[in-house]
C-alpha cells in the first residue's frame, strides 16, 4: 500500500494536476490517502509528484493512522468497539496488516481511506525539493516518520 500526503496548495495549479488530485481524493493540504500499489495509481502519483509526498506504508504506521485519524461515514470516529462489533478484526494492528496484505479493504469495511492530518511537528524542510535533494516532496523511504510527525 502507498500513503500519499498532499503538502502543497492550489495556487497556480494546472487544471490537469488539480483533476488528478481530485481523482486521488486529496482536496486539501495535510490530507493523506492510502491506495493500492498498482499501475493506475503509480501514473497518477507521477503526475502530481511535485505536490505530494508518497511512500510505502507499514502495518504499524497504518494502525496508528486508523486509531488516531480513522473515520466512518457521517464523520464518526473509528473505535475498538466498532471493530469488534462490525468486523472480524479485534485490534487496529490486525486490521492494518489485513489491509496492507490486500485481504481486506477499508471501503468494504465502511472506513474512509482519507485521513486528515495535522501539520508536521517541527515543520517541513522544504516543499520545493524532492526527498533525495533534501526536501519533503516525492518518493520517501521514511514515510512512516513523516506520518508520525503529522499524526
Amino acid at each position: 500500500m502507498f500513503a500519499i500526503v498532499r503538502l502543497r496548495g492550489e495556487v497556480n495549479l494546472r487544471p490537469e494536476i488539480k483533476d488528478t488530485l481530485e481523482m486521488l481524493r486529496i482536496h486539501r493540504v495535510n490530507h493523506c490517502i492510502v491506495v493500492a500499489e498498482d499501475s493506475h495509481y503509480r501514473g497518477m502519483i507521477q503526475k502530481v509528484k511535485d505536490y505530494v509526498a508518497w511512500g510505502k506504508i507499514d502495518d504499524d504506521t497504518l494502525a496508528l493512522l486508523l486509531e488516531r485519524r480513522g473515520r466512518l461515514s457521517a464523520n464518526r470516529r473509528l473505535t475498538d468497539q466498532f471493530l469488534k462489533e462490525n468486523t472480524s478484526y479485534r485490534t487496529f494492528k490486525e486490521l492494518a496488516s489485513a489491509v496492507n496484505s490486500g485481504s481486506a479493504s477499508l471501503k468494504d469495511l465502511g472506513i474512509k481511506p482519507i485521513f486528515r492530518l495535522h501539520p508536521a511537528r517541527k515543520g517541513l524542510k522544504t516543499t520545493k525539493k524532492t526527498a533525495r535533494q533534501g526536501g519533503d516532496m516525492g518518493l520517501r523511504q521514511d514515510m512512516a516518520d513523516l506520518i508520525k510527525r503529522m499524526r
